[in-house]
């Protein structure tokens, strides 16, 4: 596909000057719990394995977010398992990610630390899941699938952060309940899963395979972890099966309370730098930026984002581009970063088909901001409020228009004054009267 270069639209959009800026360093307490791997194999012994023989198999989902230690808590709860006598195995637990392919999902572990050799147990890939029964959810009937490795193994343990969801609300959003079915449910699972609840409820579904899989298969628990605003591991417990439905709200409710937000809720442009499957599963926090672009669930009250701006793509998602579909511009830089494989693999298989589809694509970032400034209509510098952010995981320093500053939380502090400048129309902010340095 070819996009317009500069020559061929600058004339359509006349310049429009832009505000200064203030930049922000947002630090709100946040309790951080240190020792997350000896936290993590005492709380491992909670969980139900006395009954296993010496030298059972004990699979250990694990996920694809980009999640605080995720690879010394792996490591931890494999150690234990191995040290009570037990062979851990590692199933990636991430529905189609990795463009549901074996070697895909090893990548994506692999770029978060969850390596063979940095866990000390082998990863099993394998996509093939079992049908294991079928459940009714509302005028539905739901397939429930089961991924094949962890099926093989003699008990099962999910390890995974409890945080709101890109999609829905509701008492469990994502969580161990979602990773044991979502996750291990493979490519197969998850497509059932997300065209059943499209129809009938996120949690109502969640709920009803739930209960297929405690029954069907040899789970006896997770390892639940909640970041605090900084997105460290606050705290970490393990959660037995059979307990998930009670004690995830709870869990769901301390997580929300230490969510990382926009610093205001009415924001005519934000500008994100990057987006990327570790940094949320839609690329970009859904709950942070207002937008769910799902069928039968409203978008959040707020906060009220009049446009988006995305830059680019992370490193780490290889590509995958899912959550590309909830800007309103973006950059050709961006595109060409882009594995229209892997991003497709997750929009096919969760019917959120917005989420990957193009927004209207810039040649730079000089003529996007022009682009964007010309869409509020009625564009005043003096009055825009524009938030500038690297990403949505990290809000603890972030960019504002002055029109903005006035309304800041408490505890932010302007450290700073900007402008921005364009290098061969890449946006860079200089100090105001100094250097530049990269937006």
């Amino acid at each position: 596909m070819e996009f317009p270069d500069r020559s061929e639209v600058d004339g359509l959009i006349d310049p429009q000057p832009l505000p200064e800026f203030a930049r922000v360093r947002y630090e709100p307490r946040a309790e951080r719990l240190d020792g997350v791997a000896e936290t993590a194999r005492k709380e491992l012994d909670e969980l139900a394995l006395d009954g296993l023989d010496s030298g059972a198999t004990v699979a250990v989902g694990v996920g694809s977010r980009g999640i605080d230690r995720i690879d010394e808590v792996a490591a931890a709860v494999v150690e234990r398992i191995a040290e009570r006598g037990f062979e851990p195995v590692v199933v990636p637990a991430m529905g189609s990610h990795g463009g549901a392919t074996p070697e895909g999902q090893r990548e994506v572990l692999a770029a978060l630390g969850v390596t063979e050799e940095r866990v000390g147990a082998p990863i099993d890939a394998r996509m093939g899941a079992e049908r294991l029964a079928t459940a009714g959810v509302g005028d539905a009937d739901l397939p429930v699938y089961f991924s094949e490795a962890a099926l093989a193994a003699d008990a099962v343990v999910v390890v995974n952060r409890v945080k709101a969801h890109t999609n829905f609300t509701g008492e469990i959003e994502s969580g161990l309940t979602k990773m044991t079915v979502v996750g291990l449910g493979k490519q197969r699972g998850a497509k059932s899963f997300h065209s059943t609840a499209l129809a009938e409820g996120y949690v109502e579904t969640l709920t009803a395979a739930l209960d297929v899989i405690e029954e069907e298969t040899p789970l006896v628990g997770g390892i639940a972890l909640v970041e605090n605003f900084e997105e460290e591991i606050g705290h970490l417990e393990a959660v037995p099966a059979g307990s998930f439905l009670a004690r995830e709200p709870e869990l769901l409710e301390r997580a929300n309370d230490e969510m990382p937000t926009l610093p205001v809720d009415d924001v005519d442009l934000l500008v994100v730098d990057e987006i990327g499957k570790e940094i949320s599963g839609a690329g970009m926090d859904t709950n942070v930026i207002g937008r769910y672009r799902v069928l039968n669930a409203p978008d959040p009250e707020t906060p009220d984002v009049d446009l988006i701006y995305v830059r680019g793509l992370t490193e780490a998602t290889k590509g995958n581009g899912n959550g590309i579909g909830l800007a309103d511009l973006t950059r050709r830089s961006a595109v060409d970063q882009l594995d229209l494989k892997k991003s497709y693999a997750n929009a096919l298989t969760s019917g959120s088909l917005a989420k990957s589809k193009l927004p209207v694509v810039a040649p730079d970032d000089e003529f996007g901001l022009r682009t964007a400034a010309a869409a509020l209509g009625a564009y005043d510098p003096e009055t825009a409020r524009i938030v500038w952010i690297r990403n949505t995981q990290d809000l603890g320093e972030y960019r504002v228009s002055d029109a903005v500053v006035d309304d800041l939380p408490e505890g932010a502090d302007v450290v700073g004054r900007e402008t921005v400048a364009f290098e061969d129309g890449t946006a860079r902010f200089e100090a105001a009267g100094g250097d530049a340095s990269g937006a």
